[in-house]
């Protein structure tokens, strides 16, 4: 259905759907930047004890080091590993649990605290070749590329405008004590560092703004689906259940109808099977039923009774149960493999009628 069709809001029920689902608005870019200066704050407040411990624990180490019968031993060894983990439990752990928990913050201010496990469930359809290939070179990494650039350039914009004011001034500091050249550098890097989050964080907001619109977009209903979940909604679960039952089944009936007026049939070879035709009406052949397991093997033995050619392409069958419809025409990525199956049909139909 066109995108064009979807003027409706989202309902109550589309919503928590897509929620359930994973598919929620947030910005990554707004992640980045509140851990970042989550880490940034966190260094500052333990940034000497780091220097410091570090320094300590360095001292300590090489004095074990130097006592080659005490390192050799098991009680050498464990005292030494003891004394790293209490260094980075001391200096990094404070650091990186800071950082995590404002992680975890950050998302539950965007999205709110409702885990969903649906999108963790293990998908063997996102192994499918063609759809990765789509994604790496489709048009939204186009449009992500083009993001990325942008925001490099903004991004690196200030920090150049920060930078180049300072190299007017460098013969002037020459002459400059150690001390008083490290108070300089640390005040010029903590302005720097104040302006990129400041920069980075317009970006965030900016971006998060930019995914809701997008989600919202996303969720928009055409008003037959909005009148059709009315419908549904509005009957009991069990009379639902019975519609969509009778529905399946009528669906079936003629999907299987339709396998007769197939041109081949296209194998796993066991577990699915995709029925095929091509009469010319179309750009492209048609996928006029499709199964797996018990449907593949319905299909199977009515191609056989009908006399239609079953052709076994693991790769093909699954690819086109996975990625066609029934009543849809194949897409243009599997061209070349479903004209190969079909010339490969018409040659030994040909041949047939000859040795007839």
């Amino acid at each position: 259905m066109a995108d064009d069709d979807k003027t409706e809001k989202p309902t109550a029920k589309r919503k928590t759907e897509a929620r359930r689902k994973g598919q929620v608005a947030k910005s990554t870019e707004l992640n980045s930047v509140m851990i970042l200066g989550a880490g940034l704050i966190g260094i500052m407040f333990v940034g000497s004890k780091i220097v410091t411990t570090a320094a300590g624990t360095m001292v300590d180490a090489f004095g074990l080091i130097a006592k080659p019968h005490t390192v050799t031993s098991a009680a050498g060894l464990n005292g030494l590993l003891h004394l790293f983990e209490h260094a980075m439990e001391t200096t990094v752990a404070p650091v990186a649990g800071l950082c995590l928990a404002c992680a975890l913050l950050v998302n539950i201010a965007q999205v709110g605290f409702r885990p969903a496990f649906h999108s963790i469930r293990p998908d063997f359809r996102r192994l499918n070749p063609v759809t990765g290939f789509k994604n790496v070179f489709g048009k939204q990494v186009g449009f992500q590329l083009g993001k990325v650039l942008a925001k490099v350039a903004v991004v690196g914009g200030v920090v150049a405008m920060s930078i180049v004011p300072q190299l007017t001034t460098l013969t002037a500091n020459v002459g400059t004590t150690p001390m008083a050249l490290g108070s300089l550098l640390k005040s010029n890097a903590e302005s720097l560092i104040e302006r990129v989050i400041i920069v980075y964080f317009l970006i965030g907001i900016a971006d998060l703004i930019w995914n809701r619109r997008k989600h919202a977009k996303s969720l928009k209903m055409s008003k037959h689906e909005v009148k059709e979940e009315g419908k549904q909604t509005q009957s009991p679960p069990e009379v639902r259940a019975a519609i969509r039952r009778r529905q399946f089944q009528a669906f079936r009936q003629r999907m299987m109808a339709s396998v007769p007026t197939a041109d081949v049939v296209v194998t796993n070879p066991t577990h699915y099977a995709v029925a095929l035709r091509y009469d010319g009406a179309h750009p492209a052949p048609i996928v006029v039923a499709k199964g797996k397991d018990h449907v593949a093997a319905q299909i199977r033995r009515i191609a056989t009774e009908n006399n239609i050619p079953i052709v076994p392409d693991p790769p093909l069958a699954r690819s086109l149960h996975a990625m066609v419809e029934v009543d849809q025409m194949i897409p243009g990525e599997l061209y070349a493999a479903v004209a190969q199956v079909l010339a490969y049909v018409y040659k030994m139909a040909g041949r047939r009628r000859l040795a007839a």
